[in-house]
């Protein structure tokens, strides 16, 4: 476990790794990073919105802001695998809104994704959770 680097970002992410003891982002060399799952959450003020689309397009920017903590210069435009977990229906507007993110954040790419739905996530109010596994093209 030596060779493996962790990283946190401010706000939430080092709440994270005080209150509950994980970490954002792992890198495994040379260059592949792993992200814990990230919700749609504001990272500095915790705050949570109630819309389905505010909290997808959140977590997405979480995705991206956990692994440029974690150096990956290009974010989401590194990652190679998504998974998303739904708490609800996974309805129209949820495909909707997570597709319009994939275009937006890997617009040169098409990564793989797999959508589950749950009956729930650690935080009751969050309605989806992104995790993603990423190589960094900087690292060889």
């Amino acid at each position: 476990m030596s060779q493996l680097q962790y990283y946190t970002y401010e706000g939430y992410g080092k709440h994270a790794l005080e209150a509950y003891h994980y970490s954002q982002a792992v890198r495994v060399p040379p260059n592949r990073v792993e992200c814990s799952g990230q919700g749609g959450l504001d990272p500095s003020s915790m705050d949570i919105s109630s819309d389905v689309d505010a909290q997808i397009t959140q977590a997405f920017a979480n995705v991206d802001l956990t692994l440029r903590t974690a150096g990956v210069e290009g974010g989401l435009k590194q990652v190679f695998s998504v998974k998303s977990y739904h708490v609800g229906a996974i309805d129209e507007a949820v495909i909707d809104s997570m597709k319009k993110n994939m275009q937006k954040w890997m617009a040169e790419h098409r990564p793989i994704w797999t959508m589950v739905g749950v009956t729930a996530l650690a935080i009751p109010a969050m309605k989806v959770e992104i995790d993603v596994v990423a190589i960094d093209e900087q690292r060889r």
